[in-house]
């Protein structure tokens, strides 16, 4: 879709600002229209069972990060541990 910019994709994890009660949830379905100027949707189980539909696209005034939808982001501590930058030596001449 054209001129569409997508805040959410499928699988992506979040939650809402206003409503803990809803929990965390996940994206189960993304619909794009493909026709100009449609619309642009995105299906969000929460843990407390219900789903909900919200608009994904991040060029409309009612997009759901506007909203309060938050993604919920994950840092491996671990893996970040394991990264090695290369060791530059510089030889210095006398």
């Amino acid at each position: 879709m054209e001129g569409a910019r997508i805040y959410l994709r499928l699988g992506d994890r979040v939650y809402h600002d206003n409503y803990e009660e809803w929990g965390s949830g996940a994206v189960v379905e993304e619909m794009t229209s493909t026709v100009i100027g449609g619309t642009c949707l995105v299906r969000i189980l929460f843990e407390d069972g219900l789903q909900r539909t919200f608009n994904n696209d991040l060029n409309h005034e009612m997009c759901c990060c506007h909203m309060g939808i938050r993604r919920e982001y994950t840092f491996d501590w671990e893996a970040a541990g394991r990264v090695r930058r290369p060791v530059s030596r510089r030889l210095q001449r006398y």
